[in-house]
């Protein structure tokens, strides 16, 4: 099972293991600062920060699992299949492609505050990468030094969480995650 974990002492820490038996081809990405990158829905972006991911780059283009960018603001998209539901695009210039979401966020925000303003009215869209790539199915946290989030996009719209345990694994949704968890806070050794 693929879980993200963040916590912070005197520095910060994030890290996510990727928990599969086979390859899909991931690799190391790095993006230098101002290095042009293209949105399906938007106009590219000449200007932003630097990053770094896992990702699998098809036809030059990084689909991120998860990343950090130079500010110290972290993702890691983790599985939520039967549970994720996108949108459709509205065009109206607040549209991002699903898989290009970790990369938004990344390129875009310095701080999880910022992202959760965004968050307002980002329209995140149904919009498969090809015939080859279907969306993800995935539910996210972000973390930076001051605070984590659980980002779930589903059908009755976009949930964010405080992320208050600093974990995060596959399915299910957040609050159940918080609910299993709190079965055991009786327990001692």
């Amino acid at each position: 099972m693929c879980t993200s974990i963040t916590f912070t002492t005197q520095n910060h820490y994030f890290g996510r293991n990727l928990d599969y038996e086979f390859s899909y081809g991931e690799e190391i990405v790095i993006l230098p600062r101002n290095y042009p990158i293209s949105f399906r829905y938007s106009e590219g972006k000449k200007r932003h920060y630097a990053l770094l991911g896992m990702a699998h780059i098809h036809e030059g283009y990084p689909l991120f699992y998860d990343g950090f960018n130079e500010k110290g603001l972290a993702i890691a998209g983790l599985n939520f299949v039967g549970n994720a539901k996108y949108n459709k695009p509205m065009n109206e210039g607040c549209d991002v492609a699903q898989y290009e979401f970790i990369l938004y966020v990344l390129s875009s925000f310095e701080t999880v505050e910022q992202v959760k303003q965004s968050l307002l009215t980002l329209n995140i869209c149904d919009t498969p990468y090809n015939e080859t790539y279907p969306c993800a199915e995935l539910h996210y946290l972000i973390a930076d030094k001051k605070e984590s989030i659980v980002v779930e996009f589903q059908k009755d719209g976009t949930h964010v969480y405080e992320n208050s345990i600093g974990v995060l694994t596959n399915n299910p949704s957040y609050n159940i995650h918080l609910a299993l968890l709190n079965q055991y806070m009786g327990i001692t050794s």
